[in-house]
């Protein structure tokens, strides 16, 4: 009987322990996972709430958009959450603010350290987070993001520069500037020296694109390649341009956001205004001529549509929407161009677009990424860039989208 007694208790003891075994496993998982089951997408909602709330549904913390495991701070959670902040401003859900701020809080320290970064690498794709936290300082007055703001602008104080005066686009990337850069370092600048300098320093925010326009520009399609090697080094660059050999739309497109996004911080009367808006005009004409008449995308290789392998892509398309609404809405751009950005975006959401039954949405065919040297070494072919990887809903091509969503109201 007494073995019996035993028997009953070890399986009771076994049974409460599993239960709390249980329940912990469960308590361990982030609350948060909790919430994003609870967001519901309506069929009627704006593209822009889709594809926000679409994001906060797949990847509950900020920090976790592209699928990162770990809090890093990166230029892609600064152009999705920047499009998140002007979303805040069209629909004031407190859900985008607090989801825009989790990712700057999860990695600003107090005393205003960045996490993960590291200022001697020079990287320009490092400083386009920092356009998160005007918006968290001025709402906030936390020192902390100042402290973190004034990091980034004296990594542009002491970025390695062309003798011209162009910035780097990393360290290890010797004298060369990339149209990336421009959009990584530009508006973040030109909105610092706005903010805390009276301006002073919006000449060399020109000077960066001014730089670009004039050494990475074809004299016969008007477009911009996507690298440019000031001493010709490189075994990608041309040797008598130092231009590397293909238009790549996603670079096409950091290029015209740049622009567009810079612009918003050049007073009417500044001298250099009416040149900024110039670049715009020629960079937009010129890419309205690759638009596919069709669907209204643009292809992966800009320029040459017709050939094998080469696709129509999300990323570019969607940022080409986006700044060719953007300059229209300012009066930069005529207003065609609305028209154009619209078929752009009838082409992502009826040629791109994935929606699930849960409402959440996608964009698919969008390059995950692509560079200049390195290792693998990259060379700038037509064959390498069509055959880079694609990944769904990448964040070069979901930022864009809610900023081109919010700029046609749609």
């Amino acid at each position: 009987m007494s073995s019996i007694k035993t028997n009953t208790l070890k399986a009771a003891a076994l049974f409460v322990s599993l239960a709390f075994l249980s329940c912990k496993t469960t308590a361990q998982e982030p609350a948060k996972t909790v919430e994003s089951q609870k967001i519901e997408i309506s069929k009627e909602a704006k593209w822009s709430d889709k594809m926000a709330l679409t994001l906060m549904k797949r990847h509950p913390e900020a920090y976790m958009i592209d699928n990162a495991k770990a809090p890093k701070w990166d230029y892609v959670h600064g152009l999705v959450l920047f499009a998140f902040e002007e979303l805040y401003k069209k629909n004031p859900d407190p859900r985008y603010a607090a989801y825009a701020k989790g990712y700057t809080d999860i990695l600003i320290e107090k005393d205003g350290t960045i996490k993960t970064y590291e200022l001697d690498k020079y990287n320009i794709d490092m400083i386009v987070s920092g356009r998160l936290l005007f918006t968290q300082y001025e709402k906030t007055k936390d020192n902390r993001y100042l402290v973190a703001m004034q990091t980034l602008k004296k990594q542009l104080e002491g970025q390695p520069r062309t003798s011209s005066g162009g910035f780097w686009h990393k360290q290890m990337y010797t004298n060369q500037m990339w149209l990336d850069g421009l959009y990584m370092g530009e508006p973040f600048y030109a909105q610092y020296t706005v903010t805390f300098e009276n301006g002073k320093n919006l000449n060399d925010v020109a000077k960066q694109f001014e730089e670009i326009q004039l050494h990475a520009t074809d004299p016969k399609t008007g477009l911009l390649y996507h690298g440019w090697d000031e001493k010709k080094l490189m075994p990608w660059a041309n040797k008598e341009t130092g231009n590397s050999p293909n238009f790549w739309s996603r670079a096409l497109g950091w290029y015209a956001m740049a622009l567009v996004d810079a612009l918003d911080y050049f007073p009417k009367d500044h001298p250099k205004q009416k040149e900024l808006v110039g670049y715009l005009n020629n960079v937009c004409s010129n890419l309205a001529k690759f638009q596919d008449p069709k669907t209204g995308l643009w292809y992966q290789v800009t320029d040459k549509g017709g050939e094998k392998g080469n696709y129509l892509e999300g990323s570019g398309s969607s940022m080409f929407a986006y700044a060719f609404a953007k300059g229209a809405n300012k009066g930069y751009l005529p207003a065609k161009y609305k028209k154009l950005a619209n078929k752009a975006f009838d082409g992502l959401t009826t040629q791109l677009m994935k929606v699930d039954p849960d409402g959440t949405i996608t964009i698919t065919d969008v390059c995950a990424v692509a560079g200049l040297g390195g290792t693998p070494y990259r060379d700038g072919s037509y064959e390498y860039y069509v055959n880079e990887r694609k990944q769904d809903n990448d964040p070069k091509a979901t930022g864009p989208f809610i900023l081109a969503a919010l700029e046609l109201n749609r």
